[in-house]
């Protein structure tokens, strides 16, 4: 499950740096991470009455929370892959659940 959703991620991911003469060198995977995780926050400032609305509705910005968790598991799934790391085993191991690809 978390492998082939990683492959999505992974395949889209490399479609717009191609489009967009972007190079995901080792730092670009965290950086990327972080910046997403900012724009998450961000967007949580405005559903939580902490940031400006800017002119949007309710329901804007609720899809714009969603939208950028998004994004955020994007990343984490593509900064795991690139570490090559096994997420399904971690979360085995922190979390002590088995997960349905194992």
């Amino acid at each position: 499950m978390l492998d082939d959703l990683a492959r999505k991620f992974e395949n889209a991911s490399q479609a717009y740096a191609g489009e967009n003469g972007i190079e995901r060198d080792a730092d670009w995977f965290l950086l990327k991470l972080q910046e997403e995780m900012g724009e998450l926050t961000q967007a949580w400032n405005r559903v939580s009455g902490r940031g400006r609305r800017k002119g949007r509705s309710d329901a804007d910005m609720a899809r714009d929370l969603a939208d950028e968790t998004a994004d955020v598991l994007g990343h984490i799934l593509l900064f795991a892959h690139r570490n090559e790391l096994d997420l399904a085993a971690a979360i085995r191991r922190k979390w002590l659940f088995s997960l349905d690809d194992d």
